[in-house]
Protein backbone atom coordinates (compact mmCIF):
# COMPACT_ATOMS: atom_id res chain seq x y z
CA UNK A 1 0.00 0.00 0.00
CA UNK A 2 1.39 3.39 -1.00
CA UNK A 3 1.96 5.48 2.16
CA UNK A 4 1.47 8.77 0.34
CA UNK A 5 0.99 11.83 2.55
CA UNK A 6 0.40 15.00 0.55
CA UNK A 7 1.21 17.52 3.29
CA UNK A 8 4.48 15.77 4.11
CA UNK A 9 5.95 16.54 0.66
CA UNK A 10 4.71 20.11 0.27
CA UNK A 11 7.45 22.70 0.87
CA UNK A 12 7.15 24.33 4.30
CA UNK A 13 6.97 27.86 2.88
CA UNK A 14 4.08 26.80 0.63
CA UNK A 15 2.31 24.93 3.41
CA UNK A 16 2.37 28.02 5.62
CA UNK A 17 1.70 30.69 3.01
CA UNK A 18 -1.34 32.96 2.81
CA UNK A 19 -2.43 32.88 -0.83
CA UNK A 20 -3.22 36.02 -2.78
CA UNK A 21 -6.99 36.47 -3.05
CA UNK A 22 -7.87 38.16 -6.33
CA UNK A 23 -10.75 40.60 -6.56
CA UNK A 24 -12.82 38.20 -8.66
CA UNK A 25 -12.12 34.89 -6.95
CA UNK A 26 -15.52 34.87 -5.24
CA UNK A 27 -17.68 37.19 -7.32
CA UNK A 28 -16.74 36.56 -10.92
CA UNK A 29 -19.58 37.35 -13.32
CA UNK A 30 -22.28 37.77 -10.69
CA UNK A 31 -25.45 38.90 -12.41
CA UNK A 32 -26.78 42.44 -12.05
CA UNK A 33 -23.65 43.68 -10.29
CA UNK A 34 -21.66 46.87 -10.63
CA UNK A 35 -18.00 45.86 -10.56
CA UNK A 36 -15.96 48.45 -8.69
CA UNK A 37 -13.58 46.06 -6.97
CA UNK A 38 -10.67 45.33 -9.30
CA UNK A 39 -9.49 48.75 -10.51
CA UNK A 40 -10.53 48.00 -14.09
CA UNK A 41 -11.43 50.61 -16.69
CA UNK A 42 -15.21 50.80 -16.41
CA UNK A 43 -15.48 52.79 -19.66
CA UNK A 44 -14.07 49.97 -21.76
CA UNK A 45 -11.25 49.77 -24.27
CA UNK A 46 -10.55 52.26 -27.09
CA UNK A 47 -12.03 49.76 -29.57
CA UNK A 48 -15.74 49.26 -29.04
CA UNK A 49 -15.74 45.60 -30.10
CA UNK A 50 -13.23 44.84 -27.33
CA UNK A 51 -15.29 46.31 -24.52
CA UNK A 52 -15.85 42.96 -22.80
CA UNK A 53 -12.09 42.63 -22.33
CA UNK A 54 -11.79 45.53 -19.95
CA UNK A 55 -12.77 43.11 -17.18
CA UNK A 56 -10.49 40.47 -15.66
CA UNK A 57 -11.22 36.86 -16.63
CA UNK A 58 -12.60 34.22 -14.31
CA UNK A 59 -9.52 33.31 -12.24
CA UNK A 60 -10.71 29.71 -11.81
CA UNK A 61 -12.03 29.26 -15.38
CA UNK A 62 -15.23 27.59 -14.12
CA UNK A 63 -17.13 27.52 -17.42
CA UNK A 64 -14.16 26.17 -19.38
CA UNK A 65 -13.43 23.55 -16.72
CA UNK A 66 -17.06 22.42 -16.92
CA UNK A 67 -16.70 21.83 -20.66
CA UNK A 68 -13.44 19.95 -20.17
CA UNK A 69 -14.90 17.87 -17.33
CA UNK A 70 -17.79 16.78 -19.54
CA UNK A 71 -15.41 15.68 -22.29
CA UNK A 72 -12.83 14.06 -20.00
CA UNK A 73 -15.43 12.57 -17.64
CA UNK A 74 -13.72 13.90 -14.51
CA UNK A 75 -14.95 16.38 -11.92
CA UNK A 76 -14.28 20.09 -12.47
CA UNK A 77 -12.78 20.14 -8.98
CA UNK A 78 -10.10 17.72 -10.23
CA UNK A 79 -9.01 20.03 -13.05
CA UNK A 80 -6.42 22.81 -13.02
CA UNK A 81 -5.74 24.96 -16.07
CA UNK A 82 -2.33 26.47 -16.71
CA UNK A 83 -0.78 28.83 -19.23
CA UNK A 84 0.40 25.80 -21.16
CA UNK A 85 1.58 22.63 -19.42
CA UNK A 86 4.85 24.41 -18.74
CA UNK A 87 3.17 26.56 -16.09
CA UNK A 88 1.89 23.41 -14.42
CA UNK A 89 5.35 21.82 -14.46
CA UNK A 90 6.71 24.99 -12.86
CA UNK A 91 3.99 24.89 -10.19
CA UNK A 92 4.75 21.28 -9.33
CA UNK A 93 8.37 22.20 -8.62
CA UNK A 94 7.37 25.27 -6.61
CA UNK A 95 4.93 23.33 -4.43
CA UNK A 96 6.75 20.06 -3.83
CA UNK A 97 10.52 20.46 -4.26
CA UNK A 98 12.91 22.25 -1.93
CA UNK A 99 15.74 24.00 -3.82
CA UNK A 100 19.21 22.54 -3.28
CA UNK A 101 17.70 19.67 -1.24
CA UNK A 102 15.24 17.56 -3.23
CA UNK A 103 15.49 15.97 -6.63
CA UNK A 104 13.25 14.94 -9.51
CA UNK A 105 13.58 11.85 -11.70
CA UNK A 106 13.18 11.97 -15.47
CA UNK A 107 13.58 9.40 -18.25
CA UNK A 108 15.47 10.72 -21.30
CA UNK A 109 14.94 11.02 -24.13
CA UNK A 110 11.89 12.99 -23.03
CA UNK A 111 10.34 16.46 -22.95
CA UNK A 112 13.06 18.98 -22.15
CA UNK A 113 11.09 21.30 -19.86
CA UNK A 114 11.09 18.78 -16.99
CA UNK A 115 14.83 19.33 -16.67
CA UNK A 116 14.89 23.03 -17.55
CA UNK A 117 12.21 23.93 -15.01
CA UNK A 118 13.91 21.83 -12.35
CA UNK A 119 17.22 23.62 -12.89
CA UNK A 120 15.47 27.00 -12.68
CA UNK A 121 14.18 25.97 -9.24
CA UNK A 122 17.54 24.66 -8.07
CA UNK A 123 16.29 21.07 -7.96
CA UNK A 124 18.69 18.27 -8.82
CA UNK A 125 17.65 16.16 -11.82
CA UNK A 126 18.35 12.45 -11.82
CA UNK A 127 18.26 10.89 -15.28
CA UNK A 128 17.43 7.26 -15.90
CA UNK A 129 17.59 6.58 -19.62
CA UNK A 130 14.85 4.67 -21.39
CA UNK A 131 15.89 1.29 -22.77
CA UNK A 132 17.85 1.53 -25.98
CA UNK A 133 15.90 -1.21 -27.73
CA UNK A 134 12.34 0.09 -27.47
CA UNK A 135 12.34 3.26 -25.34
CA UNK A 136 10.74 1.74 -22.23
CA UNK A 137 11.17 2.40 -18.50
CA UNK A 138 13.91 0.60 -16.59
CA UNK A 139 12.17 -0.16 -13.30
CA UNK A 140 15.23 -1.71 -11.66
CA UNK A 141 17.30 1.44 -12.06
CA UNK A 142 14.47 3.60 -10.74
CA UNK A 143 14.33 1.73 -7.43
CA UNK A 144 18.08 2.21 -6.96
CA UNK A 145 17.91 6.04 -6.95
CA UNK A 146 14.71 6.72 -5.00
CA UNK A 147 15.26 8.06 -1.47
CA UNK A 148 13.67 10.47 1.01
CA UNK A 149 14.61 13.46 -1.17
CA UNK A 150 12.89 12.03 -4.24
CA UNK A 151 9.85 14.28 -4.58
CA UNK A 152 8.77 14.16 -8.22
CA UNK A 153 8.89 11.64 -11.06
CA UNK A 154 8.07 12.84 -14.58
CA UNK A 155 6.76 10.27 -17.07
CA UNK A 156 5.74 11.13 -20.63
CA UNK A 157 3.44 8.66 -22.43
CA UNK A 158 3.12 8.76 -25.39
CA UNK A 159 6.68 9.95 -25.09
CA UNK A 160 8.19 13.00 -26.74
CA UNK A 161 10.39 12.82 -28.86
CA UNK A 162 10.16 9.05 -29.41
CA UNK A 163 6.38 8.91 -29.94
CA UNK A 164 5.80 5.52 -28.31
CA UNK A 165 3.51 4.48 -25.46
CA UNK A 166 5.27 3.41 -22.29
CA UNK A 167 4.04 0.14 -20.85
CA UNK A 168 0.96 0.77 -18.76
CA UNK A 169 1.91 -1.81 -16.13
CA UNK A 170 5.29 -0.11 -15.62
CA UNK A 171 3.61 3.26 -15.09
CA UNK A 172 1.18 1.71 -12.62
CA UNK A 173 4.07 0.10 -10.76
CA UNK A 174 5.79 3.48 -10.27
CA UNK A 175 2.61 5.29 -9.19
CA UNK A 176 1.78 2.61 -6.62
CA UNK A 177 5.27 2.39 -5.10
CA UNK A 178 6.46 6.00 -5.19
CA UNK A 179 5.55 8.10 -2.15
CA UNK A 180 6.17 11.41 -3.90
CA UNK A 181 4.36 13.05 -6.79
CA UNK A 182 4.14 11.26 -10.15
CA UNK A 183 3.53 13.61 -13.08
CA UNK A 184 2.23 11.66 -16.07
CA UNK A 185 2.35 13.79 -19.20
CA UNK A 186 -0.38 12.66 -21.59
CA UNK A 187 -0.11 15.55 -24.04
CA UNK A 188 -0.45 13.11 -26.96
CA UNK A 189 -2.94 10.66 -25.43
CA UNK A 190 -5.70 11.41 -27.96
CA UNK A 191 -3.53 9.97 -30.74
CA UNK A 192 -2.95 6.73 -28.81
CA UNK A 193 -4.93 3.52 -28.44
CA UNK A 194 -3.86 3.42 -24.80
CA UNK A 195 -6.52 4.68 -22.39
CA UNK A 196 -5.82 7.69 -20.24
CA UNK A 197 -5.00 7.29 -16.55
CA UNK A 198 -7.51 10.08 -15.89
CA UNK A 199 -10.16 7.37 -15.65
CA UNK A 200 -8.47 6.09 -12.49
CA UNK A 201 -7.48 9.40 -10.95
CA UNK A 202 -9.47 8.64 -7.77
CA UNK A 203 -7.28 5.57 -7.17
CA UNK A 204 -3.99 7.49 -7.18
CA UNK A 205 -3.72 10.42 -4.71
CA UNK A 206 -0.09 11.09 -5.76
CA UNK A 207 -0.78 11.31 -9.51
CA UNK A 208 -0.93 14.48 -11.59
CA UNK A 209 -1.92 13.95 -15.22
CA UNK A 210 -0.94 16.58 -17.78
CA UNK A 211 -3.02 17.04 -20.89
CA UNK A 212 -3.40 19.96 -23.28
CA UNK A 213 -5.56 21.69 -25.86
CA UNK A 214 -2.44 22.36 -27.97
CA UNK A 215 -2.13 19.06 -29.81
CA UNK A 216 -5.25 17.14 -30.82
CA UNK A 217 -7.51 20.18 -30.30
CA UNK A 218 -5.28 22.41 -32.44
CA UNK A 219 -5.25 25.32 -29.98
CA UNK A 220 -1.52 25.72 -29.33
CA UNK A 221 -1.75 29.50 -29.69
CA UNK A 222 -4.16 29.77 -26.75
CA UNK A 223 -1.68 28.19 -24.29
CA UNK A 224 -4.05 26.04 -22.23
CA UNK A 225 -2.52 23.17 -20.31
CA UNK A 226 -4.61 20.79 -18.22
CA UNK A 227 -3.76 19.08 -14.95
CA UNK A 228 -6.02 16.33 -13.62
CA UNK A 229 -5.41 15.31 -10.02
CA UNK A 230 -7.01 14.89 -6.61
CA UNK A 231 -9.00 17.82 -5.27
CA UNK A 232 -6.36 18.33 -2.57
CA UNK A 233 -3.57 18.78 -5.13
CA UNK A 234 -5.74 21.02 -7.31
CA UNK A 235 -6.47 23.27 -4.32
CA UNK A 236 -2.74 23.74 -3.72
CA UNK A 237 -2.19 24.62 -7.37
CA UNK A 238 -4.95 27.21 -7.16
CA UNK A 239 -3.31 28.74 -4.07
CA UNK A 240 0.09 29.11 -5.72
CA UNK A 241 -0.82 30.07 -9.30
CA UNK A 242 -0.88 33.64 -10.58
CA UNK A 243 -4.37 35.15 -10.16
CA UNK A 244 -5.45 35.50 -13.81
CA UNK A 245 -3.29 32.95 -15.62
CA UNK A 246 -5.70 32.17 -18.49
CA UNK A 247 -6.89 35.15 -20.56
CA UNK A 248 -10.56 35.79 -21.20
CA UNK A 249 -10.22 35.42 -24.96
CA UNK A 250 -8.41 32.08 -24.53
CA UNK A 251 -11.21 30.82 -22.30
CA UNK A 252 -13.90 31.94 -24.74
CA UNK A 253 -12.30 30.38 -27.81
CA UNK A 254 -11.53 27.13 -25.98
CA UNK A 255 -15.16 26.82 -24.85
CA UNK A 256 -16.35 27.26 -28.45
CA UNK A 257 -13.86 24.64 -29.66
CA UNK A 258 -14.95 22.12 -27.05
CA UNK A 259 -18.54 22.54 -28.24
CA UNK A 260 -17.49 21.42 -31.73
CA UNK A 261 -16.59 17.80 -31.04
CA UNK A 262 -17.51 16.55 -34.50
CA UNK A 263 -14.80 18.65 -36.13
CA UNK A 264 -12.33 17.58 -33.42
CA UNK A 265 -12.89 13.90 -34.18
CA UNK A 266 -12.79 14.57 -37.94
CA UNK A 267 -9.36 16.21 -37.63
CA UNK A 268 -8.14 13.49 -35.29
CA UNK A 269 -9.15 10.79 -37.78
CA UNK A 270 -7.30 12.63 -40.56
CA UNK A 271 -4.12 12.96 -38.48
CA UNK A 272 -4.11 9.24 -37.69
CA UNK A 273 -4.69 8.41 -41.36
CA UNK A 274 -1.89 10.74 -42.46
CA UNK A 275 0.43 9.26 -39.84
CA UNK A 276 0.03 5.84 -41.46
CA UNK A 277 0.44 7.34 -44.93
CA UNK A 278 3.66 9.03 -43.83
CA UNK A 279 4.98 5.83 -42.30
CA UNK A 280 4.31 3.77 -45.41
CA UNK A 281 5.71 6.39 -47.76
CA UNK A 282 8.88 7.15 -45.79
CA UNK A 283 9.62 3.45 -45.36
CA UNK A 284 10.06 3.18 -49.14
CA UNK A 285 12.85 5.78 -49.22
CA UNK A 286 16.38 4.25 -49.10
CA UNK A 287 17.86 6.95 -46.85
CA UNK A 288 15.34 6.13 -44.09
CA UNK A 289 16.89 3.60 -41.73
CA UNK A 290 14.05 3.26 -39.23
CA UNK A 291 10.70 4.76 -38.30
CA UNK A 292 9.92 4.25 -34.64
CA UNK A 293 6.43 3.20 -33.51
CA UNK A 294 4.31 6.27 -32.80
CA UNK A 295 1.17 6.87 -30.77
CA UNK A 296 1.51 10.64 -31.21
CA UNK A 297 1.03 13.18 -34.00
CA UNK A 298 4.63 12.87 -35.13
CA UNK A 299 7.17 10.28 -36.25
CA UNK A 300 10.72 9.84 -35.01
CA UNK A 301 12.69 8.95 -38.14
CA UNK A 302 16.26 7.61 -38.14
CA UNK A 303 18.39 8.53 -41.14
CA UNK A 304 21.16 6.21 -42.37
CA UNK A 305 23.48 9.21 -42.79
CA UNK A 306 23.60 12.67 -41.25
CA UNK A 307 20.20 13.85 -40.04
CA UNK A 308 21.67 17.35 -39.76
CA UNK A 309 22.38 17.44 -43.49
CA UNK A 310 18.84 16.35 -44.33
CA UNK A 311 17.46 18.86 -41.85
CA UNK A 312 19.39 21.70 -43.53
CA UNK A 313 18.31 20.50 -46.98
CA UNK A 314 14.66 20.54 -45.93
CA UNK A 315 15.07 24.01 -44.43
CA UNK A 316 16.21 25.27 -47.85
CA UNK A 317 13.01 23.78 -49.26
CA UNK A 318 10.96 25.72 -46.67
CA UNK A 319 10.20 22.60 -44.61
CA UNK A 320 10.88 22.85 -40.88
CA UNK A 321 11.27 19.61 -38.93
CA UNK A 322 13.10 18.99 -35.64
CA UNK A 323 16.61 17.58 -35.61
CA UNK A 324 16.85 15.41 -32.48
CA UNK A 325 20.29 13.97 -33.21
CA UNK A 326 21.87 15.62 -30.16
CA UNK A 327 19.35 13.99 -27.81
CA UNK A 328 20.44 10.82 -26.01
CA UNK A 329 19.43 7.62 -27.90
CA UNK A 330 18.23 9.66 -30.90
CA UNK A 331 21.37 9.76 -33.01
CA UNK A 332 20.68 10.84 -36.62
CA UNK A 333 16.96 11.17 -35.91
CA UNK A 334 14.46 13.75 -37.14
CA UNK A 335 11.12 14.34 -35.43
CA UNK A 336 8.52 15.01 -38.10
CA UNK A 337 5.07 16.33 -37.19
CA UNK A 338 2.14 15.02 -39.21
CA UNK A 339 0.93 17.81 -41.49
CA UNK A 340 -1.87 18.15 -44.01
CA UNK A 341 -1.88 15.70 -46.91
CA UNK A 342 -0.43 18.35 -49.24
CA UNK A 343 2.33 19.22 -46.75
CA UNK A 344 3.15 15.54 -46.20
CA UNK A 345 3.32 14.85 -49.94
CA UNK A 346 5.71 17.75 -50.44
CA UNK A 347 7.91 16.56 -47.56
CA UNK A 348 8.03 12.99 -48.88
CA UNK A 349 8.86 14.23 -52.39
CA UNK A 350 11.76 16.35 -51.10
CA UNK A 351 13.19 13.52 -48.98
CA UNK A 352 12.99 11.22 -52.01
CA UNK A 353 14.92 13.75 -54.09
CA UNK A 354 17.51 14.13 -51.34
CA UNK A 355 17.86 10.35 -51.11
CA UNK A 356 18.45 10.08 -54.85
CA UNK A 357 21.14 12.76 -54.65
CA UNK A 358 22.90 10.84 -51.85
CA UNK A 359 22.82 7.59 -53.84
CA UNK A 360 24.34 9.26 -56.91
CA UNK A 361 27.11 10.68 -54.77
Amino acid sequence: MNKFNLNSIIRDNILNMDPYISARIEHHKEKNSIFLDANENSFGSPLSFLNSYNRYPDPLQKELKKKISEFKNVSSSQIFLGNGSDEIIDLVYRIFSRPEVDHAIIFPPTYGMYEVSGKIHGVDIIKIFLTKENYQLNLGDIEKVVNTNSKIIFICSPNNPTGNDLKREDIENIIKKFTGIVVLDEAYIDFSNQKSFSREIDQYPNLIILQTLSKSWGLAGLRIGIAIASEDIIQWMNKVKYPYNISLISQEIAIKALENRDLFFFHLKNILSEREYMRESLNKIPIIQKIYPSSANFLLVKINSSSKNLYQYLMKKKIVVRDRSKIILCNNCLRITIGTHEENEYLIDQIQKYSIQKIKM
